[in-house]
């Protein structure tokens, strides 16, 4: 099977001089769940944003078999759609629906497309009665959901969450598993609550100091780092 995501010997330094990978490699393939644990600092929200080109590092980033790279960086993000840690990040028109629509008019749809698809992904996270409401006046729950739906409208095949638990409570945690769950396209994961991983991973990478320490099963790298399950 060809992989949708292969990364080689990747390294980050940030201006500062921080060392934020140290020759990282990491595989994806179709279908798969992979979800990044580590402390914070380890590495891994910084490697999810050299997925779609927001930063570039040494090494090699290869996604749906292309370089990312500048001449193909419209490309990639068309293949990869990131949700962000925090969703006020990429919510910030008048309506949810002109929020979610933005991406495909900017993939070059043109208004009543990218409004159709807009709506089909509202629908698809449960918030196809809520289009014409600000973002602002939306819960934490819903705000995560409307950002996935923004990446969703751009139909990409890869999905990077960057730790989508955060701000939620359990019952927003427990829907949102349901809906990633069902959402067919391969996604790299990164976050510390290993409930939620448990639920969504087929494989895990544990990050320290910007390097993987260790790749396997969850339940192996819990088991290794000891993990505490109901942390």
């Amino acid at each position: 099977m060809t992989p949708l995501i292969e990364v080689r010997g990747l390294r980050y330094r940030y201006d500062d001089g921080t060392e934020a990978l140290r020759g990282v490699d990491l595989t994806v393939y179709p279908g798969e769940t992979v979800v990044l644990l580590g402390a914070n600092g380890s590495g891994k929200t910084t490697l999810l944003l050299h997925l779609n080109g927001l930063l570039q590092g040494e090494g090699s980033v290869r996604v749906c078999g292309m370089d990312v790279s500048p001449p193909t960086l419209r490309d990639v993000r068309s293949k990869v759609g990131m949700v962000f840690q925090d969703a006020d990040e990429q919510l910030f028109m008048p309506t949810v629906l002109e929020d979610v629509a933005f991406g495909p008019l900017n993939q070059g749809f043109p208004p009543d497309e990218a409004a159709a698809r807009a709506r089909a992904a509202l629908a698809h996270v449960g918030l196809g009665d809520i289009e014409h409401r600000a973002p602002y006046h939306l819960s934490a729950g819903e705000k995560r959901r409307a950002a996935l739906a923004g990446v969703l409208a751009m139909e990409p095949e890869i999905l990077i969450l960057d730790e989508p638990t955060t701000y939620l409570d359990p019952p927003a945690q427990r829907s949102l598993v349901k809906l990633l769950v069902n959402l067919p396209q391969a996604k790299v994961v990164a976050t510390h609550d290993v409930r939620f991983a448990a639920a969504l991973a087929t494989r895990a990478l544990f990050f320290d100091k910007g390097q993987v320490a260790r790749e396997g099963s969850l339940s192996e790298i819990v088991e290794l780092f000891r993990w505490d399950w109901d942390a």
